[in-house]
């Protein structure tokens, strides 16, 4: 089997490393920071290296499955809304954008809140669907 596009035929290596700052308070990116700076401070291995034991896959396996799992769960997510409803939850949020005001705003919470709850609701009372037979 020959190795996939753009992957080379050596072991890939990373050094695990905490990041705890600093970032400017302008910084686009300071919320993703400071979640990053929040886990700096956990051993990610320790619950690797448990798994590995406990299910026979070797500890790089399982990490290469987080990464590419965290990687493309916004795609993930697309696969599993569709992109109808993707769009459907967009556009109060562009309405309320377009508006400006933070009435709208507000309309869009509301309305985005009311659609989420409708998805939600199968998963909260499955029993609204009648039993098949």
């Amino acid at each position: 089997m020959s190795p996939a596009p753009n992957s080379s035929d050596d072991q890939d290596s990373i050094r695990l490393e905490p990041f705890t700052g600093p970032w400017a308070d302008d910084d686009p990116d300071a919320n993703f920071k400071a979640d990053v700076a929040l886990y700096a401070q956990v051993d990610p291995m320790v619950t690797i290296r448990t798994l590995s034991g406990n299910v026979g896959v070797p500890a790089g396996a399982l990490v290469r499955y987080v990464l590419a799992k965290y990687a493309t769960g916004g795609s993930g997510g697309l696969l599993e809304l569709g992109p109808t409803m993707v769009h459907r939850l967009w556009e109060p949020i562009e309405r309320a954008e377009r508006d400006g005001s933070s009435e709208a705003r507000l309309d869009a919470y509301r309305q985005l809140r009311q659609m989420i709850q409708w998805l939600r609701l199968p998963l909260e009372d499955p029993s609204i669907y009648p039993e098949q037979r």
